[in-house]
């Protein structure tokens, strides 16, 4: 983790986009300790909290767009031979693709907060022929949800931030709960205000069609 300190304390946001892309892909990146790090960095500086989340969404969309691509393009022979080169173990396949085939596109936006299936979910969209849409919105919540809690968490922690991604990892069952409850939230919202919305557009129309 040192040495990822250093590189983007002296590369900054590119650094932080290319870290987290090939943390997606499969590469031994700590994902979460990064956000977290750079969270805290975005308390007092040098890094600004929105660009910090927009570059750390996009970096792991590339990831998953990646991901997907590969396993679309190439399938599972790749990863069955190139696999380990990665982590990505014939165990963890194997549990990766039945987590995949139980819940679908829930798995991918969720997938993130689980250690070693973030890095395959997308994957086995790609070979699955999940449709394109489908995969990117998944994804996209995912991605928003993932970046969202560990970013800001790091944000508000800030010095502290070590102690946290001790309690971070010896609580993975809680942080899960919690980002579950998060995302929760955020799906409610999104109802109401599409709801919302759609009633706004409704109304006008009903007016129109009405007998004078």
């Amino acid at each position: 983790m040192s040495d990822i300190m250093w590189i983007i304390s002296h590369y900054g946001y590119m650094a932080l986009f290319v870290l987290l892309a090939l943390g997606i892909v499969g590469l031994p990146v700590p994902d979460e300790t990064i956000m977290v790090f750079v969270g805290s960095l975005t308390a007092s500086g040098p890094f600004h909290y929105i660009k910090a989340f927009i570059v750390c969404l996009l970096g792991s969309m590339t990831g998953m767009l990646i991901s997907y691509t590969v396993g679309r393009k190439v399938g599972k022979p790749l990863l069955d031979r190139y696999g380990k080169w990665v982590k990505l173990t014939p165990e963890r396949l194997a549990k990766s693709e039945a987590w995949f085939k139980k819940y679908g596109p829930i798995s991918i936006a969720f997938g993130y907060f689980v250690p070693g299936f973030r890095h395959l979910t997308c994957y086995f969209a790609g070979m699955s022929r999940l449709k394109f849409p489908v995969y990117l919105a998944s994804a996209f919540a995912g991605a928003v949800i993932w970046v969202t809690t560990f970013l800001t968490l790091g944000h508000f922690v800030g010095m502290h931030w070590k102690e946290t991604v001790k309690w971070l990892h010896q609580q993975l069952g809680p942080t899960l709960l919690i980002a579950l409850v998060i995302a929760g939230l955020i799906i409610l919202v999104f109802f109401l205000v599409h709801k919302k919305k759609r009633q706004r557009a409704s109304q006008p129309k009903q007016a129109v069609n009405e007998p004078q």
